[in-house]
C-alpha cells in the first residue's frame, strides 16, 4: 500500500480532530520519522499544486488537512448558507410531523406540539425542506405545509412512503408517561 496515500487518507477522515505523529504512525505501522516525511511531501506538493484548495497544517501537536489561506472567503460564504447550518430538535420535530401527516396547517402543528411553530416553519421553509402547497377553505384561508422534493435528497429517500413505520400507540402511550410524571412532579 502507498505510504503517502495512507497519511493522506488518515489526514482526510480524521477531519478537524487531527492526528498526532505517533497515532499516524501507529495507524501506518510506519516510524515517526518516515510520516514526518511523509506529511513534508504532502505539505510540499499541496503548496505546490496551484489547482489544489488543500494543504497541511500542525496545531496542538496534531495535523490537520485544511484549505489553502485564499479559499477562506469562499468557505465563509458557504458557512452562511442556510443549508450548512444544522437544524434545531425543534425544527427536526415539526419536519417529522409534517412529513408523517402532511399536507396540515400550522395551527395542526402547534396542537401537536404544544408551541408556536412559526419561527421553525420559516427556517424549514428557507432551507427548502417544507413549502406551502395550498390554503385551507376556512376563516383566514391558513396554509397547508408539506415537505418538498429537496426534503427527500435531504434525508436520502425517493418516496414519502420510504419513511420508517412509526407505531403511534407507543408515542401515546410516553405522551400519557410523561403526562404523568409531570403531574405527580407539581403535586408534590
Amino acid at each position: 500500500m502507498n505510504k503517502t496515500a495512507s497519511c493522506e487518507l488518515l489526514l482526510f477522515v480524521s477531519g478537524e480532530a487531527g492526528l498526532t505523529l505517533a497515532e499516524l504512525s501507529a495507524l501506518t505501522e510506519m516510524s515517526k520519522q518516515a510520516c514526518h516525511q511523509q506529511i513534508d511531501y504532502l505539505k510540499e506538493k499541496y503548496h505546490s499544486d496551484e489547482e489544489s484548495a488543500l494543504t497541511i497544517i500542525e496545531t496542538a501537536g496534531k495535523y490537520r488537512m485544511a484549505t489553502k489561506e485564499e479559499f477562506a472567503e469562499i468557505l465563509k460564504n458557504y458557512a452562511k448558507t442556510p443549508l450548512n447550518q444544522s437544524l434545531s430538535k425543534s425544527a427536526l420535530e415539526v419536519l417529522s410531523i409534517i412529513a408523517y401527516k402532511q399536507p396540515l396547517t400550522r395551527l395542526e402543528i402547534d396542537q401537536l406540539r404544544g408551541v408556536n411553530s412559526s419561527g421553525v416553519l420559516s427556517t424549514l421553509r428557507a432551507f427548502d425542506l417544507v413549502e406551502k402547497v395550498g390554503q385551507v377553505e376556512a376563516p383566514g384561508r391558513p396554509s397547508l405545509y408539506a415537505t418538498t422534493e429537496f426534503f427527500l435528497d435531504y434525508i436520502g429517500i425517493n418516496h414519502l412512503d420510504e419513511l420508517p413505520e412509526i407505531d403511534e400507540s407507543r408515542f401515546i402511550a410516553e405522551e400519557q408517561t410523561l403526562f404523568n410524571e409531570s403531574e405527580e412532579n407539581e403535586n408534590q
